[in-house]
Order: C-alpha cells, then structure tokens, then sequence
C-alpha cells in the first residue's frame, strides 16, 4: 500500500494486514452496504477507511482516519454518497504513509472518464515504475503504490478503460486484489498468483466484493465464489457479469497466513473454512510437539481456534488462562520496549487463580520481534505458573513481507536473528517449538508443502519469494555502491 519499506505498529510485535476491500453495484444505498461491509473487515485496517460512490454521473467520496464508525456510522456520512455503486478501503498506515492524501479509494478524472481503485496488496516494482513516471511528466499527489495503478491507466494507449486496466497491469510485479470503479460499471480483479484474496457475492440484484466472505454475511448476501487469480470480473449497470483471463496460466500462490492469523475465523479461504484450518494447525502442532502439562492457554484473540484443536488433539483441558481488554487503543501505547511491556499488561491479564501452580501451554499465532511473548511468558510465571511452554501455530517467521503485509525488516524479526534455543531463551519460556511447515500445509489440506511449485506463498516463513522483488534489488544495489570505496565500481 506504500512504496516505503513498510513498518508500522504500536507494539512493534505482530503482523500486520495492511488493508481490506468491499465494493458493491447495482445495490440500493450501496454507501451503506459498503459501510457494514467495511465494518466486518475492520481488522484487516484500522488506521483509516473511505468510500467512494457514483449515482450514474458524479462521483462522491468521504475519507477519514479512525475506525468506520467513526467515520461512517452517520445518516448525514452515508447521505453524502449516493449512487447505486460503491467501493470501500480500511487500512493500516505504513511508514510515511499515513494522513488524508494516502486513504483509499483514490480517485482521479481521466481523460476516459472518473476511475476510482481500492487495492489490497503490495506493488514490488512500485518505486522503479513511479521513477519512470516522474520522469515522463507524472505528478503524484500520494506516496502511495496505488496511485501507480491510476498513472499508468491513464497513460495506457488502448482504448477501453478495461483494456487500459490490463495493460497498467501487466506492468507490474507483486500482489494486488483491486475494486475499481468507472463510469461504465465495476471492475474486480486479483494479481495472477492470487497472493491477496478477494472474494463474489450477491444480494438481490446486486454483485459485491470482498477481501473476505465474512463481510457479506454481515450485509445479508451470499457468497458465489472467489475471484480466480488472474482474474478480472466486469459488472455492467445492467447487471451483465464478464469473466476475463487476459495473464495467461499460472500456478496460484495465496497468501498462506490468511489461514494463519489476518482473515477472520469465520470467513472461508482458499476453499476452507479458517476456523476449521486454524483447529487443525493445533492439532498438528500436538501431535508433532507434545508436552505434559495441566492446561492449554491461548494468546487471546488470535491463538484461540489453534489451542483448541491443541487442546483437543492432546487431551490437555483448554482454559483461557489470559483475558484481554479490547478496549486498549493502539495509540496508547507508545513504541519503546518498556512502553511496548507495559502495552501488553494493559491488554492482558492473567487468570490467576486458575494458572496458579500449573504447567502451561501457550499458543500463540506467530512470533515476530518476540517481545510479546516475553512478556505473556513472564505474566504467567507471575501469576504462579510453575511451568510455561510456548507453541506457536505457525514456523518461525524469518523473512519480511513484500506483498503487502506490515513487517519489520528482517535484523528485527526474532528467528532471523536467532536459532530456536536461543529463541526459547529469550522468551523466557522452558520449552518453545513451532509447527512445522508440511505440518501447516497438512492443516490447510495441501501438505505436504511441494517445494518445486508450492501451494501457498509463505515467503515470511521460507524466503521462497514468488515474485521479482524489483525494488528491493534496486535499493540493495544502491547500498552496495554507496559502501565501495572511493574510486571503486562494482
């Protein structure tokens, strides 16, 4: 979502999704139905949410920082856009990347009309596509990667906006899941490996998108199916629906910690239910790395559905032996280490009394810089605990993300810079072990992982990137010049 390295978060410990989309035509108060859909898809983005509407000749937008309540929980908000179509982005801020101009949908007047983009994803080759541009005239009111997206549709020479869509998209390298609006109808489209997800549904007449299916059950609609990678779907007002494969064949690479952690429990990926999945990554995780102990603990909220199926797999009674505060904003909490410490005391608390004396296992969804679970290791030996075993329901996450998830650089994520004993000793915590990756792949219905052409991208855990990293290599070629000698050429 931003063309800078993206590392943005209050506690600095935990994956971040950077955005989520919904886009509805043909539907009356489609503001409306936008705005509910955005709502369950809040988790997905909570610095900033916008809408952008059309009502068959102008085009009308209300963007705004905060959650969606805040911004569109009014009549007065709603009746600012009317029209019968509408598209919808919330988002996390990256570095450089937050105030008014970067909130999504971004809109432009091209010489074919209003065109208006939501996108979720990450453009690899974004910086060496905006120099281009720049350098050819382009004047860029954001320092988004989206905004390329627009600049290159309207630099397209083809004549239809559609298949000047698809040329700006064959440019591009990385992942992307857009809902984009024109005066001609709606247009949902998903990279070729299919990285971000982006799903159809329908209520009465009208088609919807979404980042997840969750949100349609919110708005009352049904899901029909998942956008296929490389797919562009383009809705008429006349309710025609056309299905286009203009990227040739490619073998899907979906983003495997959808499963893991960014989609809701209660959404549908890649086929199955999330829920189900993240059960089943517990069990896995039992089965390959028991331990005796008296209780299993999940890390709330997100740990929950793998220690279940932990629990359930092992025999081991589950207990929420932490309860969490969902009321603790993020901005509360300010990013140094003791801040960050004293953050997760604010929005965990022990069960005391029930962890007293007991040997527990704790799951968690992943370990990032690692001083979360520090600090969920020493809340439970303070509250009594005689033993703290940690697992984790996913593999050590080692490399960055380039396809639009919110990581630090690799020096500070924890299993890049350490084995797993020295792992375990900095968490404080007397065993740690994480399921492995066939074991996570088994938990999703693909194992085991297929090395030459795997199911899933999980780059984060193996540093298999699917794509080109163009502007990642161009940066760490600009460093390596700038460290020679003088005198000196590579």
């Amino acid at each position: 979502m931003n063309i800078t390295h993206p590392f943005h978060d209050a506690d600095g410990d935990h994956l971040r999704e950077e955005c989520g989309v919904f886009g509805a035509i043909n539907a009356t108060d489609a503001a409306a139905a936008t705005a509910l859909g955005l709502h369950a898809l809040q988790h997905r983005g909570q610095e900033a949410a916008g809408i952008c509407s059309f009502d068959g000749q102008e085009f009308y937008s209300r963007r705004g920082l905060g959650h969606v309540a805040e911004n569109f929980s009014s009549s007065e908000a709603i009746g600012e856009l009317p029209g019968f179509m509408a598209a919808g982005h919330v988002r996390y801020s990256t570095t450089g990347g937050s105030g008014l101009r970067n909130i999504q949908p971004l809109y432009a007047d091209l010489a074919a009309g209003g065109f208006a983009v939501a996108h979720n994803g990450n453009i690899s080759n974004a910086m060496t596509l905006r120099a281009d541009l720049v350098q050819r005239g382009a004047i860029f009111q954001s320092t988004s990667d989206t905004e390329v997206i627009i600049h290159l549709v309207a630099t397209s020479r083809y004549p239809t906006m559609v298949d000047k869509l698809i040329d700006a998209l064959r440019l591009l390298e990385g992942a992307y899941a857009l809902i984009v609006m024109t005066p001609e109808g709606m247009i949902a489209c998903r990279d070729p490996l299919g990285i971000r997800p982006l799903v159809m549904g329908k209520i009465g007449d009208a088609i919807l998108f979404a980042s997840e299916s969750v949100a349609f059950d919110v708005v009352g609609a049904e899901m029909v199916r998942e956008v296929e990678p490389g797919e562009l779907i383009k809705v008429d007002f006349d309710g025609n629906v056309d299905s286009l494969h203009p990227f040739g064949n490619h073998r899907p690479r979906p983003c495997i910690f959808e499963h893991v952690y960014f989609s809701r429990p209660d959404s549908f990926f890649a086929g199955r239910s999330v829920y189900e999945a993240r059960k089943a990554i517990g069990a896995e995780l039992a089965m390959e790395k028991p331990v005796e102990a008296d209780l299993v603990v999940p890390v709330p909220d997100s740990g929950v559905p793998a220690a279940i199926g932990y629990a359930q797999a092992s025999g081991i009674p589950f207990e929420l032996g932490i309860i969490r505060s969902h009321y603790v904003g993020r901005t509360f909490i300010q990013p140094s280490d003791g801040a960050r410490h004293a953050g997760v005391k604010r929005k965990h608390n022990a069960n005391r009394e029930l962890v007293r004396g007991k040997r527990i296992v704790l799951i968690d969804d992943s370990i990032v810089r690692g001083t979360t679970s520090l600090s969920i290791v020493e809340m439970m030996r303070d509250a009594g605990a005689t033993e703290v075993h940690f697992r984790v329901a996913s593999p050590p996450t080692a490399h960055s993300c380039f396809y639009g998830v919110d990581t630090p650089e690799r020096s500070k994520l924890l299993a890049a810079r350490m084995q797993l004993e020295p792992m375990r000793q900095f968490i404080k915590a007397d065993s740690l072990a994480f399921v492995s990756i066939d074991g996570l792949y088994r938990a999703v219905g693909e194992g085991p992982r297929k090395s030459a052409c795997p199911q899933f991208c999980d780059a984060c855990f193996t540093g298999d990137y699917p794509t080109s990293l163009t502007d990642l290599r161009k940066r760490e070629d600009d460093q390596r010049q700038l460290s020679l000698p003088v005198g000196k050429v590579a």
